[in-house]
């Protein structure tokens, strides 16, 4: 019987979650052993990292790796998910922003900090997710984890948008930084919108679409994997 082992890249829609692109390639690979490497929540897009077969034993190793995302930050309104999806808890005006006053708020998560993650997402408290906890109106106190940012850009400064790249470790809230960053401008912010570009050594060069995931021949599919050899001389390794 064949075996089919390796690792998928896939440029992950908005509107659906990781576990979703999950079923949609255990259907279209006629595969039960498939996994995904780091969550991306539904509103985001970009890289999705698939294990396949004997590349579920590697799932660790390329969830632990850095992450790089381009975001758009919107000042002024902060929201329950610290997202455009959650539900508006503070409005405020933007003060008129110096570009420099933006830049020395962004330099100030850099490096290693602490990040409180959000009640809306996949940790578990006693076993239960927070994002259960929170649909039921609960808060509880989270373990502030340490996070490092090494490096960003600014690419669009045009307020009430910001528009940002950030690498950054494993564990990594991008949701938090944008509410983080608000805080400390003093008006608030929440996500607007989040792109995931690159996990480790992989990009979205050789991905396939969501569409394409769904559509294309089983065989063309499989094509598309990247071997286990492929993915170790990739990492190095």
């Amino acid at each position: 019987m064949e075996t089919i082992d390796g690792v998928l890249l896939v440029d992950k829609a908005p509107g659906m979650t990781s576990h979703d692109v999950v079923a949609v390639a255990r259907r279209s690979l006629g595969l039960k052993k498939v996994g995904h490497c780091g969550t991306l929540d539904p509103m985001a897009t970009g890289l999705l990292i698939l294990v396949v077969g004997r590349g579920t034993k590697i799932q660790d190793l390329l969830m632990s790796e850095d992450k790089e995302y381009t975001g758009t930050i919107r000042l002024g309104v902060v929201t329950s998910t610290q997202d455009r999806e959650g539900e508006v808890t503070e409005e405020n005006e933007v003060p008129p922003l110096a570009d420099e006053r933006i830049r020395e708020a962004f330099d100030k998560f850099t490096g290693d900090f602490y990040q409180t993650p959000p009640m809306v997402s996949a940790i578990k408290k006693d076993g239960v997710p927070l994002y259960k906890l929170a649909r039921q109106g609960k808060t509880v106190e989270r373990e502030p984890r340490l996070v490092h940012v090494y490096r960003h850009r600014l690419d669009r400064i045009e307020p009430p948008e910001i528009d940002f790249t950030v690498v950054c470790s494993k564990g990594f809230y991008v949701r938090t930084y944008a509410h983080d960053i608000g805080r400390e401008l003093g008006c608030g912010a929440h996500l607007q919108a989040l792109r995931r570009t690159k996990s480790g050594k992989f990009d979205l060069s050789r991905s396939v679409t969501f569409e394409e995931l769904k559509t294309l021949p089983r065989t063309e599919l499989i094509s598309r994997l990247l071997t286990l050899p492929e993915v170790s001389r990739m990492r190095g390794a």
